[in-house]
């Protein structure tokens, strides 16, 4: 309990929901200035990261318990869309990143001690490509294999790694785990992150060569889905009693509201000041273009007011105690699902 009360004690004192926000909206001219940089190095730069972390936007979703602040997700995502705006890949970046420590405060809490209890501002990245190779031990298990995908990894010193594990008497379905590693146990490939979009997160392989994971360093899916998981045993707040999936789809939906948002602002400012090579008129007498814009401003509100509610009917629900619908997650999974491919046709027909 020493260190845990310890942690409490340096995480100070909480700032609000709208002083996250306006630091967010702040950082966006000095996001901007860097988005060459970040595309160049395939990385968020570490200055980025470092100055996210002053702000406190990682622990937006952490356990109060382990110097978070433990708020609303919708906190969470109004920070996300602002980062995008100033770079898509350092929106990326932080929806991943930022939304681990919801995940980690549903581990067993020794995990969740182990990673933060000599510094409360770890980073942990993740691939949940269930690809592992999985041996049975003693307590736990073997691990090895080679991930895609761990973004902004870089930056971290813990990992999360998806892979199934096969009952022992090879009888049953298999059991998807998380596997929570430290750095000394994976290595990181910088040479494998050569993409078309965001070339900025920095989502390197992730090589593991038979390492031991206890088995309180896995999270099985079945727990998140079920809501029943280890941490919710110390972390008894209403926030992390939501689908761990619920949370999760958004965090790398969200990103696009930000690339979205910025591609209208483009656009309104294009409209100003151009003259058509073709017809010789101003864009800004265009009523195609303003439809355009018009459209997409409109159902980026929308989309953004549904993911605000859903996420308010959630936590009510969670507040409450009742038991969330099947037919609600369903509802809300989809909506997340549907995001990006809106948002790229709206800005496709400003273009």
């Amino acid at each position: 309990m020493a260190t845990v009360v310890n942690m409490q004690n340096q995480a100070g004192e909480i700032p609000t929901a709208e002083e996250l926000v306006d630091r967010a909206r702040a950082m966006i001219p000095a996001l901007k200035s860097r988005a060459k940089q970040c595309t160049a190095e395939r990385n968020v730069p570490a200055e980025t990261i470092s100055e996210m972390q002053e702000a406190g936007f990682f622990k937006v979703l952490q356990p109060k318990r382990m110097g978070g602040y433990e708020m609303h997700p919708n906190v969470f995502f109004s920070i996300q869309k602002l980062l995008a705006e100033g770079c898509m890949s350092t929106g990326w970046v932080y929806g991943v990143l930022g939304c681990h420590p919801y995940e980690m405060a549903l581990f067993d809490d020794k995990a969740q001690q182990e990673v933060w209890g000599d510094n409360p501002s770890m980073l942990v990245s993740s691939t949940y490509q269930p690809v592992g190779k999985v041996e049975h031990a003693e307590g736990g298990f073997y691990l090895s294999g080679h991930w895609g995908f761990s973004s902004g990894s870089v930056h971290c010193g813990w990992v999360l790694l998806g892979a199934l594990v096969f009952p022992e008497d090879g009888q049953g379905p298999p059991d998807m785990r998380t596997f929570l590693l430290p750095r000394e146990d994976y290595e990181i490939d910088r040479d494998s992150w050569q993409v078309f979009g965001l070339q900025g997160t920095g989502s390197h392989d992730i090589i593991v060569d038979r390492v031991f994971v206890p088995e309180y360093r896995t999270h099985r899916a079945v727990e998140g889905f079920m809501c029943d998981n280890p941490g919710q045993k110390v972390n008894e707040g209403p926030l992390y009693s939501l689908p761990w999936a619920q949370v999760f789809v958004r965090s790398v939906s969200t990103a696009a509201f930000g690339g979205a948002r910025a591609a209208v602002n483009a656009a309104m400012a294009i409209m100003e000041s151009r003259i058509s090579t073709n017809t010789g008129k101003a864009s800004k007498e265009d009523p195609m273009l303003h439809g355009a814009i018009a459209a997409a401003h409109s159902q980026m509100l929308e989309m953004e007011l549904t993911q605000k509610a859903s996420f308010d009917e959630l936590m009510e629900l969670a507040e409450s105690g009742k038991e969330i619908p099947m037919e609600k997650r369903s509802l809300f999974a989809y909506q997340s699902s549907t995001v990006v491919r809106r948002l790229a046709r709206l800005v496709d027909d400003m273009m």
